[in-house]
């Protein structure tokens, strides 16, 4: 449709809506104010709102009796990050590219001091807060070394990498085998409901040391503590599982059992220097009535992360984790609602 269809600004177009107030005609009569950076920010801005958000949206459900949290179900998906392979790089070559974006930096703010030109100036600072930009995520890169290094083997830590274009970014084992700039992004699921009930993001390639602190979150949001945690094989550290089964924590762990390296040896059968809490997992998993639960596992947290990939959570396109977190809550909050609607249509469904 022609932007004269619309008459000038002010007018009232055929919606009835004056367009100095309707942003959709704001934008085609060149009034720009909502354009991409201001979709971008409030993306990204409001992390703790979003946070909140969620937990609201929970609440809500629970006083209605559709969310319980006595099950959980907890996965993580490794969501490509926006930085290339190529982005990565080792301390020589960072610090380089340290040293060289500082000179630049001085470089163009010289320029700016003796360039009087206006059209020019503002091309000028746009090019010195992109170099500032890149250098501080060259010093972000460096500062995270020593984490990469302490990962790895004596013998190898000079061959920790970290990312120019985005510093919390970690090479990830993908689902589809390969190794990607990633975000580790966990959900715990009520396995009742299919609601979100906690989100995180990690830069983990791995999910070890998950467990205990979704379970935490999940308390500090609604001051309860789910009956029973299903996770798969990837979460099960003996150090996870007694953090969050001794008797003042409440929580039953259902997880599989590692395959023992030892051909014959009956994995649910406790091990030399198995914690009762450990040992208790192992034959709990044995039984037939804790198989039948575990089931449950797939059919929630599974399916809740495929959900989310359908709706295009394949690779991020902001970087550092506390932004890439503010996209998972989106996520969390448009499925929740979207379950929402789906639960309260069943209960009021003529039986």
């Amino acid at each position: 449709m022609a932007l004269g269809h619309f008459g000038r600004r002010g007018q009232r177009p055929s919606l009835g809506l004056p367009l100095h107030e309707h942003h959709a005609f704001r934008w085609l009569c060149g009034g720009v104010s909502v354009n991409y950076h201001t979709l971008s920010d409030f993306r990204v801005d409001h992390l703790e709102f979003l946070d909140a958000l969620l937990t609201h949206s929970v609440a809500v459900l629970r006083e209605q009796e559709l969310v319980d949290l006595n099950r959980v179900a907890q996965d993580g998906m490794r969501v490509r990050a926006s930085a290339g392979a190529a982005s990565f790089r080792r301390r020589p070559t960072l610090e380089e590219c340290l040293s060289e974006a500082g000179e630049q930096v001085q470089r163009l703010r010289a320029e700016l001091e003796d360039d009087p030109g206006a059209s020019r100036r503002r091309q000028q600072q746009a090019h010195e807060r992109a170099a500032r930009e890149r250098q501080e995520r060259v010093r972000q890169a460096l500062e995270r070394l020593p984490e990469l290094e302490a990962k790895k083997k004596p013998q190898d830590k000079d061959k920790a990498r970290a990312s120019t274009t985005d510093p919390e970014a970690t090479v990830m084992k993908m689902a589809d085998g390969g190794f990607r700039p990633a975000y580790n992004v966990q959900f715990s699921t009520d396995t009742h409901s299919q609601i979100i009930v906690g989100v995180e993001v990690t830069t983990s390639g791995s999910d070890q040391g998950q467990m205990a602190p979704m379970v935490e979150q999940v308390q500090e949001r609604f001051e309860q503590r789910p009956k029973e945690v299903l996770v798969d094989g990837g979460f099960a550290a003996h150090d996870d599982i007694e953090a969050i089964s001794t008797l003042d924590k409440g929580c039953v762990v259902y997880a599989p059992v590692p395959k023992p390296k030892k051909e014959g040896t009956d994995r649910h059968a406790p091990h030399a220097g198995d914690s009762p809490v450990v040992a208790a997992w192992r034959a709990r998993m044995a039984t037939e009535a804790a198989k039948a639960i575990y089931k449950d596992r797939a059919a929630t947290a599974e399916c809740v992360n495929a959900q989310a990939r359908n709706r295009g959570l394949r690779q991020l396109t902001v970087r550092g984790r506390l932004k890439a977190k503010a996209v998972a809550l989106w996520y969390a909050v448009a499925h929740n609602l979207l379950r929402a609607v789906s639960l309260r249509a069943a209960r009021l469904a003529p039986v």
